[in-house]
């Protein structure tokens, strides 16, 4: 089994030049005086905890042995949220091409997904692994943390795994970078130059990005937007980008050491308005994978978490969500905007969708672009007749901070709510024509 893989073959120009400056100078923006962060310690990846159960597992039989474990109820998802109906009607992502952005990836994803699928029906995956940022090193490789490289090798397993049972006939691009993202710039110039790349030689229809890093953690909030080029150009270019919404609630990491902030910030890249923010559900299924109840949102009590969700700090509201301006009560962008299945953390969620989004290329017979403006003004506000079902149980409070509720219609926890795929994916094609 053979990977064809890619490396930069030359720079995207401005962003990257002034990117990686700005990395070497990132520093914490100050909490207030009573909120002192602990004493800076390393700074880490903020992982699922079926991402970080990877560790260790560096064998195929146990990293499927892990994906079974994790995914107990991933076999039936694509059932629950009806997207069978659309394979039914030969819709299953064939043509499409979807891509997760992660750092280090796994050498061996391919057969891991091939040996998940066997075991559970699907058909081989189409997987291509490329290092766009340069060369990748090993999880044992000197000066690597290989706790930290494993769980990202956990992450991109499970990634490929939702994107595949949700289109199992779309092509999947693992785009890899040498750094390990954390908080703060640390890891972004490379990811953005991997955007950047799968846009140039129009690779990816849709890309997933599975990670997040608190806004308070750049050096400034306008400092953050040095990051949006390569999306703006990736989202002119008609990608799709999606990004998990986190899974500190209202609250997040600091940028060195441990602990929370003791108030409400967001999560970039989901706050950023060039993306599309999945944030976390819970889908109560019996042993036919039917519903047994309405989905609610990720919760402490039941999972040890709750999914993210806010208003950005950097970002003003952009004009498609005038609209629920005066639920948001604020003139700050707002997310998440739609939400899946995330009791595995919201970096499930955002792949899970993506996978929704390649069967909506496949019928559109092309790249949907930036869907927000078509979700906010026409397929949200009609709800069940658009495949919105509304998430109206849940609260997403954590670390002492107060979060946001669901309830009837869109609210700043769920977003519009979640989605029946066998009516928002036409419904989706419809709307961005």
């Amino acid at each position: 089994m053979t990977f064809r893989v890619k490396s930069a073959v030359r720079g995207f120009g401005r962003p990257m030049t002034l990117l990686a400056g700005v990395a070497l100078a990132a520093t914490v923006v100050a909490a207030p005086a009573s909120a002192a962060p602990a004493p800076p310690q390393p700074s880490r990846h903020h992982f699922s905890a079926a991402a970080q159960s990877f560790v260790g597992a560096t064998t195929v039989p146990e990293r499927v042995a892990r994906l079974n474990a994790a995914m107990a109820k991933l076999p039936k998802e694509a059932g629950a949220y009806n997207a069978t109906k659309l394979w039914n009607q030969g819709i299953t992502g064939a043509g499409s091409t979807v891509a997760t952005l992660v750092s280090f990836g796994d050498d061996k994803v391919k057969q891991v997904l091939d040996e998940y699928s066997r075991q559970h029906g699907l058909p081989p995956a189409n997987v291509e692994v490329l290092q766009p940022s340069g060369a990748v090193p090993a999880c044992t490789d000197p000066g690597v943390d290989t706790a930290t490289c494993q769980s990202w090798g956990g992450e991109t397993d499970l990634d490929v795994t939702m994107m595949h049972a949700m289109a199992p006939a779309a092509k999947i691009v693992v785009a890899a970078t040498p750094v390990a993202e954390t908080q703060g710039f640390a890891g972004l110039p490379e990811m953005m130059h991997a955007v950047d790349y799968l846009t140039e030689h129009r690779i990816a229809d849709v890309v997933s990005m599975s990670f997040g890093t608190t806004e308070e953690n750049f050096p400034s909030f306008e400092s953050i937007k040095t990051l949006d080029p390569a999306l703006e150009r990736a989202s002119r270019a008609g990608v799709t980008l999606v990004a998990s919404s986190g899974d500190d609630g209202p609250s997040g990491s600091y940028l060195q050491g441990p602990g929370k902030y003791p108030y409400r910030v967001a999560s970039w890249p989901a706050s950023d308005p060039n993306v599309t923010a999945l944030g976390g559900t819970q889908l109560h299924l019996d042993a036919n994978g039917n519903r047994t109840q309405p989905d609610d949102l990720v919760n402490v009590a039941d999972n040890g978490f709750s999914e993210g969700a806010g208003l950005s700090k950097a970002y003003a509201r952009p004009s498609w969500q005038n609209r629920v301006k005066n639920i948001t009560g604020s003139t700050m962008r707002a997310y998440p905007d739609i939400s899946m299945e995330g009791v595995q953390g919201t970096s499930q969620s955002a792949p899970l969708f993506a996978g929704v989004l390649a069967l909506a290329v496949q019928a559109n017979h092309g790249r949907l672009g930036q869907i927000n403006p078509a979700l906010y003004s026409k397929l949200g506000p009609k709800g069940t007749a658009a495949g919105i079902v509304d998430v109206t149980k849940g609260d997403n409070s954590q670390y002492g901070v107060e979060g946001f509720k669901a309830g009837p219609g869109y609210d700043i926890a769920s977003g519009w709510g979640t989605v029946d795929a066998s009516v928002f994916v036409p419904a989706l094609v419809k709307a961005v024509r």
